[in-house]
């Protein structure tokens, strides 16, 4: 039991993980395995629709890194941060181009990853952004609650 005034515990789970591969495309489905496997490892309460969600954003995040960095960056960087009560996940690369979600349309077959990374994020009641980095590149990050937006209720618009 806790003291009145004192610090909560941090959860067993918790921590920050980062690993690098190259920017291929056979390193998508890695590191969405190589997260699924920490997460399950670490024994993180999340939900299952959310750790879905998470690692749909993880493939996306990747693919883009892989499609549209590689030139510039030979390697992708994936950071998980697991806190008490949200996880966090980020991809760096060493390109300075700083992405944009494209507004949908229907006739092109791709180019909406940041749009779907948006969206699940919204849903989910996180958070997303693109930062630069001090040596010209960026990250890609997305931070989700563990729990569902329906566990919770809708999310404000």
């Amino acid at each position: 039991m806790e003291s009145p005034g004192s610090v909560p515990a941090r959860p067993a789970y918790a921590g920050v993980w980062r690993f690098t591969a190259p920017a291929l495309e056979v390193s998508v489905p890695q590191a969405r395995h190589a997260v699924r496997d920490l997460i399950r490892r670490q024994g993180v309460p999340v939900h299952d629709e959310t750790l879905q969600g998470l690692l749909l954003i993880v493939s996306e995040l990747v693919t883009n890194a892989v499609r549209h960095a590689a030139l510039l960056s030979p390697e992708v960087a994936v950071e998980v941060a697991i806190g008490p009560e949200w996880i966090r996940v980020a991809v760096e690369d060493n390109h300075p181009y700083r992405p944009k979600a494209l507004e949908t349309d229907y006739a092109q077959t791709g180019g909406r990853g940041l749009l779907l990374v948006k969206e699940i994020t919204r849903e989910a009641g996180g958070t997303c952004d693109v930062e630069h980095t001090v040596t010209g590149g960026k990250i890609i990050w997305a931070a989700l609650p563990y729990a569902t937006a329906d566990a919770r209720g809708p999310a404000p618009l």
